[in-house]
């Protein structure tokens, strides 16, 4: 699918220009087209939402899907059925080791995490309470055979648990071109960490942040509560440059 035939059909509006995608999910394909990623790491799949919108917005290359709770992976799993390059691993979550956890499963799944939500989102989306705990397989993802793709995009949106993703990613890390991490601007779930800390910790690790895509907006707060920042792994030479302070002057030595 062309630039132009991506932007054409977005809700009847007129026609861009193709280099100008203006859709978020228009620009996240870009980005995957223009670093040829070769494998989509689909961590926190839920029923499929994020790898049709891939589909949708142009991006023909492999997909692996992850999701722990069974009903979700149901709805996952028949949702890829029909797609040859969009492969969906057994149910099973990803953290820091390999074993067996337990999750809380809210009344509207894309909720569910391994972390006990804290009050503000309690009383902010009633509809999101736990409802029932499903234990579940856990397992780190350098330890699971992806194959032999050459540029991976890792995206994981798992509320709040994506620094155990990452912890559980180490060994897989330098085969990654670019990771997707939905961010919090404002913590719903205990122990969740927020976005700074995460922009600081890729800084480390040697990816930029490329793009940031909208999250939850709560109209309750006229206010955005979670965003998805896109990093892509900085080439050596385009480190950027880091701020130094100058000498001291005064207004009148500047005079």
């Amino acid at each position: 699918m062309d630039w132009l035939s991506w932007v054409a059909g977005i809700g009847g509006r007129a026609p861009v220009r193709p280099d100008k995608p203006r859709d978020p999910m228009a620009q996240l394909v870009a980005l995957l087209h223009h670093h040829a990623i070769d494998l989509v790491l689909d961590v926190g799949a839920n029923a499929g939402q994020y790898g049709a919108r891939l589909r949708r917005y142009g991006y023909g290359g492999r997909l692996l899907s992850f999701e722990p709770l069974a009903s979700a992976h149901a709805a996952l799993s028949a949702r890829a059925r029909d797609d040859a390059a969009w492969e969906v691993a057994p149910a099973m979550a990803l953290g820091e080791r390999d074993g067996e956890v337990e999750i809380g499963v809210s009344a509207e799944s894309d909720m569910s995490s391994l972390l006990a939500q804290n009050d503000l989102l309690r009383r902010l989306s009633p509809s999101s309470v736990v409802q029932a705990r499903e234990k579940v397989a856990m397992r780190r993802l350098d330890g699971i055979d992806v194959g032999p793709a050459v540029r991976l995009h890792l995206k994981v949106d798992v509320q709040g648990y994506e620094p155990q993703v990452l912890a559980g990613a180490a060994g897989l890390l330098d085969r990654l071109t670019s990771l997707q991490l939905e961010m919090a601007l404002v913590s719903l779930y205990q122990g969740e960490r927020d976005w700074r800390r995460m922009i600081d910790e890729m800084d480390e690790r040697g990816f930029d942040l490329h793009l940031v895509l909208p999250g939850y907006f709560e109209r309750k707060l006229a206010r955005q509560l979670q965003m998805d920042g896109v990093f892509v792994r900085r080439e050596p030479s385009s480190a950027p440059p880091r701020c130094t302070p100058g000498p001291s002057t005064t207004k009148a030595e500047t005079a």
